[in-house]
Formats: C-alpha cells, structure tokens, sequence
C-alpha cells in the first residue's frame, strides 16, 4: 500500500503544480494591467522606474509572436532587448525576463524558466505585486521539478511578503510541499486550514485534499485517521478502489465485521470484478463463518471465467464447500484439483471426505492414490507428507468397516511406523483385533 499510496501522492503534487501555474500569456497581461496601478501604489516608497513605450512595444511583439506559434523569432525580439541590458531600468530588466521565464515554460524549458524568473526576483527595485506573483510562480516550478526544498524556500519567503491570508488552494500548496519534505504533521495542519476555510462557506474538501490527508496520517503510522479519511472518501466520491481500501483498513485495526460487510457491499455495487478482489472477500467470508457466501461467490467466479480454475482458487473453493457441509460438491472440486497436484494433498482431503460420508470403497482409493503421489514425492523419511498417517488410518477404518479385518490390521500397522498417527493406531489395532475374534465367534456360532 505504501508504495502506491506515494506514487498516488506524487502524481497529485506534480498535476497540481502544472495546473496551478498560469500560461505565459495571463500572466503577462496581468503584469501590464497592473503596471498603472503599481506605479502610483510603490512609487511612493521603493520609486519603482516606468517602463518607456519602446521597451513594452518590443515585449509585446514577442508575445504576439510566440502566441501565433513563431516561438523562435519571439525569443529573437526577446534577445534583441536582452542585448541593451544595460540601458534597461530595473523594473524593464524584471519585465524582461519574466516574459522569458513564461515563454520558456510555455516551450516546456522548465529549468531555463526557473533562471529566469530567479533573475526577475534578483532585481530590487520592482512592484512587490510582481515579486510575490512570481516567487509563487516559482515555488510551483521547483515543486514540477521535484526540488521541493527550494519550493518551500521560495513560498515562505511568498508568506513572508504576502499580505493576505492563504486560501484554501495555498494552504493546500504548503501541504503537498510539506508532504514530499516529510515533514508530515505541519503538511496536516495546513490541511486542516483548508478544510476550516471551505466549511466556513459550507463547501467540502477536494477529493485530491483528502487523499493526501489519508498520507501524511499513512506515514505517520494512525491507522484510525486514515479508516476515517478513507471512510470520507467513500462518502464523498463513492470510487471502488476506496471501498476497497476501507475494507482493507477496517482489517488493519480490527474491525472485521466492518471490514466484511465494506466488502460485501462493494461486490453488490459492482466495485470487485477483478480476480484477486473477488477471492479476497470469498476468503473473508471463510473467515468469518459465513462458508457458503464463500462457496457461492467463487463457484460464480469460476463459471463465468472472471476468475481462473487453477489450483489456489479450486483449493479456497473446495475448502468453502467442505466448511459449508457441502461434501458432495467438495468432492467434484477435490477430483479436479486430484488430477492437476503432484502430490497427494487433495486425494487425503477426498479420502477423509469419503470416509465422512461412508464411501468406504472411494475412501480406500483416494487413499491409495495419496500413498501413491507421497511415496513418488517422498524423498527422505524427513519430508514425509504429513497426511501420510492419516491416509493408514483411512484405509484401516475402511476396510474394518468392509469387514476385512486382515487389511484393516495392515493398514493400522503401517500407520504404527507413523509417529503422527502412532496413538491413534494402536487404538485401533487392538479394537480391531477383538472385533476380528468376535466375528469369528459369531460365525463359529452361526455354523
């Protein structure tokens, strides 16, 4: 779970970056809508410089350029302002490579959009509007990059700037950062913040927000606060694989009639169809008394092929109907599984079963055939089968219930020379032996 729970994470942190960050085109234009309005509001106190009408003229041709697809001749004009850097004041040098950091980002150059907007921040003497837009800009291309402790550097110092409260989407950025620096109780309380804000509006938290908060509580080992956010998530979005994973945590803390009945109810909703979910809920079931479900829900599975007849699958069926009491359909699932195994396991299961329902003779030779496979198999008295006794044991009960005491007595001292079955062997033996006089006697008398 761990491992796909982080590649989850991931995959959000990364989308949400990409999102988030604007295209090249709006945030140049709210840069020029803005400019009127920061001049008279931080001329006063940092005297940021105007930018003269031939320097916006040429960034504006590059711009149109590069949005009517001439990428390459939009960084020529680009070029050709960078060549006079010298004569640029301040906030044109800032303009400046903000329109290159956008348009590298826009020609997916992520690194070279970073450098640029690095040198936008470097300058001093610009709008602190267009500082904190573009530091936020370039947390959210070192969170692109997987440099996430240079992500947290540049929103802190956007914090520290930023006059406004966060908003739930920001609060929800520190979280996804503080998630991949594993520092996971801070990324928790920037998630709570965002949840507090959009309740206040009575609205509910995003799917990707919950899913998070489930793995930061994942990776701090709370196995109840990830079942409640899992038990959210049902609520909210109703998706299989959270049904599942509610079933599976349910497991994990104890709940196990929750665990069942999450499960049961995911199958009723169509939510299990794949082989391995639907035999793990049979396996549920057998667990937890409930062998017919188990029984049914795996003879459906394999009659409609959406789970394949092979060996591990027949032996859970097999298994449920034996639990179930279902010794007649347990014996045509343990003659098939008798024909694919090597070994002798499913023949002493058959033996025993027969010998359950008086079938003496089928008892004998299911046993006979598990002998058969044990002493193919058997490569030294330390691996011998541990059904091995067991299946003396049938034949000698079997064949005392047939009356030939003589095999039965072979069968019981064969069993003897099993140190398993020992014990229970000389009981029989001797119980044998007087039934075997008896007999004799009542013959003798008949005649």
């Amino acid at each position: 779970m761990k491992k796909s729970v982080c590649l989850l994470l991931k995959t959000l942190v990364l989308t949400s970056a990409v999102t988030s960050a604007m295209s090249g085109s709006a945030l140049m234009n709210v840069a020029y809508a803005n400019e009127a309005q920061e001049k008279s509001s931080y001329r006063a106190t940092k005297k940021v410089p105007a930018m003269r009408d031939r320097v916006y003229a040429q960034l504006a041709r590059a711009q149109k350029l590069a949005d009517d697809g001439d990428k390459i001749q939009g960084f020529e004009v680009l070029d050709e302002v960078k060549d006079r850097l010298d004569s640029l004041n301040s906030y044109e040098r800032a303009m400046l490579f903000n329109f290159y950091g956008f348009m590298y980002y826009a020609n997916e150059d992520v690194a070279m959009a970073i450098d640029s907007f690095e040198k936008v921040v470097a300058e001093e003497v610009i709008p602190d509007s267009l500082i904190i837009s573009t530091l936020y800009s370039l947390a959210q291309l070192s969170m692109q990059q997987q440099n996430f402790a240079q992500a947290l550097t540049h929103l802190k110092k956007w914090q520290k700037l930023n006059a406004k409260p966060l908003t739930a989407n920001q609060e929800v950025f520190f979280a996804q950062i503080y998630y991949q620096d594993k520092r996971f109780q801070d990324s928790l309380t920037h998630l709570d913040n965002a949840m507090a804000l959009v309740a206040k509006d009575n609205k509910l938290p995003k799917e990707n927000w919950l899913i998070l908060q489930r793995a930061n509580y994942y990776e701090l080992k709370q196995p109840e606060q990830v079942t409640k956010v899992l038990e959210q998530l049902v609520r909210l979005f109703d998706k299989p694989q959270y049904w599942l994973q509610l079933s599976g945590m349910y497991g994990e803390i104890g709940e196990e009639a929750k665990q069942v009945a999450v499960m049961e109810a995911a199958y009723q909703a169509g939510y299990i169809t794949k082989a391995a979910e639907i035999t793990t809920l049979a396996q549920l079931y057998l667990f937890h008394g409930a062998p017919y479900k188990s029984a049914q829900l795996m003879a459906e599975a394999v009659a409609k092929g959406s789970v394949p007849a092979d060996e591990s699958n027949l032996d859970l069926l097999s298994r449920s109907y034996l639990a179930a009491k279902e010794d007649n359909k347990a014996i045509k699932v343990l003659t098939q599984l008798s024909a694919m195994a090597e070994d002798g396991k499913y023949d002493a299961l058959l033996a025993q079963t027969y010998l359950n329902n008086e079938l003496w003779q089928q008892a004998i030779s299911a046993a006979n055939q598990a002998i058969t496979k044990a002493e193919k198999t058997q490569s030294s008295e330390e691996n011998t089968p541990n059904y091995l006794g067991n299946m003396y044991l049938a034949q000698g009960m079997a064949n005392f219930n047939l009356q030939k005491f003589e095999d039965s007595l072979t069968a019981f001292a064969k069993a003897l020379k099993v140190p398993s079955s020992k014990a229970t062997a000389q009981q029989w033996a001797k119980y044998v032996e007087r039934e075997q006089d008896n007999y004799a006697t009542r013959l003798a008398m008949l005649n």
